[in-house]
């Protein structure tokens, strides 16, 4: 199609007029709720035979690679609706990309300092669990400082 109605759309994009940090925030809860109903999905979850509801002992592996149990990935589903939820506001959006990221660079710490084969590693994590937690950490917060900004 060609003119004036080659751009037109049937119904609005619900991005926009968004901020960009409501849309990063969004966006990051929609990644967690993804990531989190996948860790229940065999064949993207290897092992699920071995999937346990929390602690080391859990054999289950998102991608083959990120340990996961079921706590785990609970956690990631109420994190992606938290993000959801709070998007719905500049304050909230702000508020879920630095606070979350705070938590995920805390969780990085966690899975320096638990020995990965204890009663201690709850979640569970492995090492590629850590180097995600921190770059969620990092990502997360650069998100939240550098979309937040109000525009001049």
């Amino acid at each position: 199609m060609v003119g004036p109605m080659a751009h037109s759309r049937a119904r609005p994009n619900p991005a926009d007029g968004k901020p960009p940090v409501r849309r990063a925030a969004a966006s990051v809860g929609v990644l967690f709720l993804l990531v989190g109903a996948l860790g229940f999905v065999p064949g993207i979850t290897t092992g699920m035979d071995a999937l346990r509801f929390a602690g080391h002992g859990s054999g289950a592996y998102l991608f083959g690679v990120f340990q996961v149990s079921v706590l785990h990935n609970l956690v990631h589903l109420a994190f992606g609706v938290a993000g959801l939820v709070l998007a719905r506001t500049v304050t909230g959006a702000r508020a879920f990309l630095i606070g979350g990221g705070a938590v995920y660079l805390v969780l990085w710490l966690y899975g320096l300092a638990v020995d990965h084969d204890t009663a201690a590693n709850v979640l569970p994590v492995n090492d590629a669990d850590g180097w995600l937690h921190l770059g969620l950490g990092v990502g997360m917060i650069a998100l939240g400082l550098l979309t937040g900004r109000p525009r001049r």
